[in-house]
């Protein structure tokens, strides 16, 4: 008796289940408070994403921006001076140490010396023309007065003027075989466009060459001593002539270039992107409160599917043989 109690027991301790093994059932949906701090939090991302992109691309506008209005500067000293009637030198550059102030770029003058013989030095890696590759030759000029036009003793004679007396192509190897006319002999007039000496170029040349018009780095390696204006003057003409001129200096450029229009569009790219991204923003803050404070619908139960009358009888057949088996058993217990 006791087994049979047991075996009921235990059968009726078991966990029923649908003839399809389905477990148990999926977690609950999140709810409405969940959903609508989810689209909050999307929003203010969409903010912030849009401050970021905004600032972003308006400091690159601002940056073009500058770089506008430096050009734009730049090509205003060059309309200026470029074709403006040469001064002495002394009258432009009163410090020959001082650096050239950049409104006097391009500013023509005149000065009376003697060019160093054999003291030619190419610069390298510079543009002569377009589509010929050239070195541009850089001749020191010892002053013998700064200001010719004036009457009185000469000033700053000794001091030595760099100058770019125009190009030459490269040779058949790019570096000795260079054949460069020798400027004028003797007292000559030069009259040069000034320009800023350059920083020194700390990248190597060859013997006679440089990669920079630092007065102080040519007077160096064309073998020259002597103190160095801190300009330095691009070829204009020669009085007496070169029997051999060089290849003109190109014009400076006076092209304003691309970027005011870079810097246009910079700003409606911050424009757009703040308004896009508010807008994105907008929508997610107001579908978190379109969802109000009610719980989503709950999703409808699948039907269990019916059993089929082979299954019924099928289940009944086990039942029985398990309560004869139980009374089998009980049967053998007795007769003991």
């Amino acid at each position: 008796m006791s087994l049979l109690h047991e075996d009921e027991h235990a059968t009726s301790g078991r966990v029923p289940t649908d003839d399809a093994g389905a477990g148990a059932a999926p977690g609950a949906p999140p709810t409405a408070a969940a959903l609508r701090a989810a689209a909050r939090r999307r929003a203010v991302g969409l903010v912030v994403l849009a401050v970021a992109v905004s600032l972003t691309c308006t400091f690159l506008g601002r940056w073009q921006w500058n770089r506008h209005v430096a050009r734009d500067a730049a090509i205003a000293v060059v309309e200026a001076n470029y074709a403006a009637p040469p001064a002495d030198l002394a009258d432009v550059v009163a410090d020959p140490d001082a650096p050239l102030p950049e409104a006097d770029a391009w500013r023509s003058v005149e000065v009376r010396g003697r060019y160093v013989p054999d003291a030619a030095v190419l610069l390298r890696n510079r543009p002569v023309v377009p589509g010929t590759p050239g070195y541009h030759v850089l001749v020191p000029l010892v002053v013998q007065d700064a200001a010719p036009g004036s009457f009185g003793a000469p000033v700053d004679a000794g001091r030595v003027l760099v100058v770019d007396r125009g190009w030459v192509p490269t040779g058949a190897d790019g570096s000795v075989d260079v054949d460069v006319p020798a400027p004028p002999a003797g007292d000559v007039t030069v009259t040069v466009r000034l320009r800023p000496g350059e920083p020194v170029s700390s990248r190597s040349a060859p013997d006679g060459q440089v990669q920079a018009i630092a007065p102080t780095q040519v007077l160096a390696a064309a073998g020259v001593d002597g103190e160095p204006y801190a300009a330095y003057g691009g070829l204009v003409r020669e009085d007496p002539a070169a029997d051999e001129p060089l290849g003109a200096l190109a014009a400076p450029s006076t092209d304003p270039g691309s970027h005011l229009s870079y810097a246009f569009q910079w700003w409606v790219f911050a424009l757009g992107g703040l308004v896009a991204f508010s807008v994105a923003a907008r929508r997610e803050w107001v579908a978190a409160r379109a969802l109000g404070d009610a719980a989503p619908a709950p999703h409808p139960a699948r039907p269990r599917r019916a059993r089929g009358r082979d299954e019924i009888d099928e289940d009944a057949e086990i039942e029985a043989q398990q309560r004869r088996d139980l009374q089998a058993q009980a049967s053998a217990m007795r007769s003991r």
